[in-house]
């Protein structure tokens, strides 16, 4: 298991292998065998950043057998899924914005993320583990209240672009088993969420080899697999934590 992080230091943009509190630095390509360097910087010493800039940050809906039965919901006949745009992204630390145009709940919903680590398209369920590079925290923020605004068209993808609404990181672990992770949400220190993947309706190759049939999916692309129970509205100055152990957390506030 390794945890790649991307950080800066002294303006300089790079990537390695975060053990401890010591980064060994590697350069090249994360994603394409990149090459271990000899030079081990202290944590303290640099900014940690986004772990990859995907092309594309995919969100899935009503994965988790839990929440859809609190929903009344049945399974899925596939993977259901919509488009967070790249332009939400920020990064751990930063603050959710409430944008000027909504004044209605803003919700959190703490979620396991696949990285993609190599271009794929039509790949079956058990060669997408191959195209797999690891997996991060994601907080897949939602302005709800937007999503049945008009009653003729469900408005997900807008709900969901606002800028600041996308997080993920700290970092992209890679060699962990995803369907045996927990993942945790509190705000403000208290426990909101608490779940394990193995709730899912399609496990991550499952969702990889489907979403492979659709488009292209490239390296550093970010799936979200979708939430649980425990999902709700945050208020401005409450702080959102979504952690996994073995992967570690990502903090931000709503002002």
């Amino acid at each position: 298991m390794s945890n790649w992080i991307r950080f800066t230091k002294n303006n300089r943009e790079s990537f390695g292998i975060l053990t401890d509190n010591n980064v060994t630095v590697y350069d090249g390509d994360m994603f394409n065998n990149p090459s271990k360097t000899e030079e081990v910087i202290n944590l303290e010493d640099v900014k940690i950043i986004n772990p990859c800039k995907p092309s594309k940050m995919i969100a899935l809906w009503n994965n988790y057998q839990s929440l859809a039965t609190e929903k009344g919901l049945s399974k899925p006949n596939n993977p259901l899924y919509l488009n967070k745009a790249i332009s939400c992204i920020i990064e751990q630390g930063q603050n959710i914005i409430r944008p000027k145009s909504y004044n209605e709940s803003i919700f959190f919903e703490g979620e396991l993320g696949i990285v993609i680590g190599k271009s794929c398209k039509d790949v079956s369920n058990n060669d997408s583990s191959d195209y797999i590079f690891g997996y991060t925290c994601i907080n897949d923020v939602t302005a709800m209240d937007l999503v049945k605004k008009d009653p003729t068209f469900d408005q997900w993808t807008r709900s969901k672009s606002y800028d600041t609404f996308g997080i993920f990181g700290p970092c992209i672990t890679d060699n962990i088993d995803p369907m045996a992770l927990q993942v945790t949400t509190t705000v403000n220190g208290e426990i909101k969420q608490d779940y394990k993947t193995s709730d899912m309706f399609f496990n991550v190759y499952e969702i990889v080899s489907f979403l492979s049939q659709d488009m292209t999916l490239n390296p550093g692309d970010i799936i979200a697999c979708g939430t649980n129970s425990g999902l709700g509205p945050i208020n401005a100055k409450e702080t959102v934590t979504v952690s996994i152990p073995s992967i570690g957390e990502v903090t931000n506030t709503l002002t």
